[in-house]
């Protein structure tokens, strides 16, 4: 059975609404046959339930567009929504942002790519770089944002070998829609992405498809590279074969492009903290337009017809407008701004780590959506990516560079992982800080750590560069000021889906 995804700007919220309803009961009388199938053999077959008389009436009617509101009602719906909606408007905007660009490039150190064309990087991503957050030195990256309304767009994926890889798509909620990496046993070809809407055929020689759930999305490949001069050189070639183009570009055979040689670019201006993409003035704007793109999920109908029941009031009100600004000024201050501290969300874990495990799935949890965004955006599936987030020391104390401090890993006890794992740290804004042995990271790619006598492995965390060699071997410099530090686990074992295994503590030296 196909289900087409109709958008809200070709469909009344009431027929939206009445869609929804039938969607739920056919659900529901489809689920109820399954049953009786699975149940014929041991007992005679059921008469079938009718739906319920009034089954039309499942879902409310939508607002009445005719009723006087008042601005602190629009107040209200402006706060309400520019936190639920906040991560879809970031992703809207990134689009916008690389909509005029015409060829690849790279501006300064970040990659500029056109929609639907991912631009790769050949390194380490440049510690100066302020438009993601949490970025991670241990993977060569590449970006591109998604226009699947314009075309549908072939991704293709070279043989890695042994390499760990990992490609990333997400929809408009930030939610991934592709399974594409070693961990999937994906082979080496060519798959294709299309939006909920495409009916075309799918070309031959195309290994699998995925089906976004909004035209707008996000892609961003992750390929592990050896903090190693041998490593560097050897993963030249494969990254030349890391590319994703249109449909209408699909020949069926492998293309590739030098990526050290795509047009440099003059950097954009960018500050300490991270680019900002989502605007509480430009936001009562852009929500229609980012809610016909991400048609409600199941149970959201009527929260999006009471949203655009007041949009639709505040384009002929300056003053119900305004105050939806101002809600929407407010939420950004008192809801969004603290969810940057990831100590202000999360599941909490032993000394004072936390983690989430909804990660690029979380569908109606607007409040982890809009955390995960704020304070790290684009994180990877669980299966693919564990995180664990740290602000405090094992006593909870902010963590801050006048103090040192020791991770202590017990023999066999780093991350279990099937990939690689890592420990970062980042300044205040969760960006990196430039030191004096260009680390920023420690961890599987590192090959000169050092064990203690009784295999153990301690990491020292701090500003002054150790004395003692053994230490020093093991120094993550940090940065001046307060600071975060951050456990990826790329393929992770099952101790750590189950929650056997945590990090330890970080403890003062």
């Amino acid at each position: 059975m196909t289900i087409q995804h109709t958008k809200t700007g070709g469909a009344s919220r009431r027929e939206l609404l009445l869609s929804g309803a039938v969607f739920a009961v056919a659900s529901a009388v489809g689920a109820t046959l399954s049953i009786e199938t699975a149940q014929a053999e041991v007992q005679p077959p059921a008469v079938p339930v009718p739906p319920s008389p009034n089954w039309a009436r499942a879902m409310p009617p939508a607002p009445d567009t005719r009723v006087k509101i008042t601005e602190e009602y629009a107040r209200h719906v402006g706060r309400d929504a520019y936190f639920w909606a906040w991560a879809m408007v970031n992703i809207y905007n990134r689009r916008l942002a690389f909509t005029p660009l015409k060829e690849p490039a790279i501006a300064g150190s970040l990659p500029q790519p056109p929609l639907n064309v991912v631009t790769m990087l050949t390194d380490y991503v440049d510690p100066a770089e302020r438009a993601v957050a949490c970025p991670n030195q241990d993977v060569v990256y590449g970006v591109a944002s998604l226009a699947l309304d314009i075309s549908p767009v072939v991704v293709q994926v070279p043989d890695f070998g042994d390499r760990f890889w990992v490609y990333q798509a997400v929809d408009l909620r930030t939610d991934s829609f592709v399974q594409i990496g070693k961990m999937y046993g994906s082979t080496p070809g060519f798959y294709l992405l299309v939006g909920p809407d495409w009916q075309g055929e799918v070309p031959k020689g195309i290994t699998q498809v995925f089906r976004s759930p909004s035209n707008t999305g996000f892609i961003a490949p992750r390929i592990f590279l050896d903090d190693t001069p041998e490593d560097k050189k050897a993963i030249q070639g494969v990254l030349t074969e890391v590319m994703t183009y249109p449909v209408a570009e699909y020949d069926g055979k492998m293309k590739s492009i030098d990526w050290a040689n795509i047009p440099k670019l003059p950097a954009p201006p960018q500050g300490e903290a991270e680019t900002r993409w989502v605007f509480p003035e430009k936001f009562v704007d852009e929500l229609p337009i980012v809610l016909a793109d991400a048609p409600p999920l199941p149970g959201e109908e009527a929260r999006y017809a009471q949203v655009l029941a007041v949009v639709a009031a505040a384009k002929d009100d300056p003053k119900l407008k305004q105050a939806m600004i101002e809600g929407a000024t407010e939420a950004e201050e008192k809801l969004v701004t603290p969810l940057f501290q990831f100590r202000n969300y999360g599941q909490q874990l032993p000394h004072n780590w936390s983690t989430i495990s909804n990660e690029a799935a979380f569908g109606a949890d607007y409040y982890t959506r809009t955390a995960v965004a704020k304070s790290n955006i684009l994180v990877n599936s669980p299966n693919e990516t564990k995180y664990f987030y740290q602000d405090l020391d094992a006593d909870g104390q902010r963590l801050n560079s006048s103090n040192r401090y020791t991770v202590t890993f017990a023999k066999d006890a780093t991350p279990p992982v099937n990939g690689f794992w890592s420990l970062s740290i980042y300044n205040e804004h969760h960006f990196f800080v430039a030191n004096s042995i260009n680390r920023f990271s420690v961890g599987t790619k590192n090959k000169d750590l050092k064990s203690n006598p009784d295999g153990s492995l301690t990491i020292y965390v701090q500003a002054e560069e150790p004395s003692d060699p053994v230490q020093r071997a093991n120094w993550l410099p940090a940065p001046k000021g307060d600071f975060s530090l951050y456990v990826r686990a790329y393929w992770p074992k099952a101790e750590i889906l189950e929650g056997s295994w945590t990090p330890p503590g970080v403890q003062l030296a």
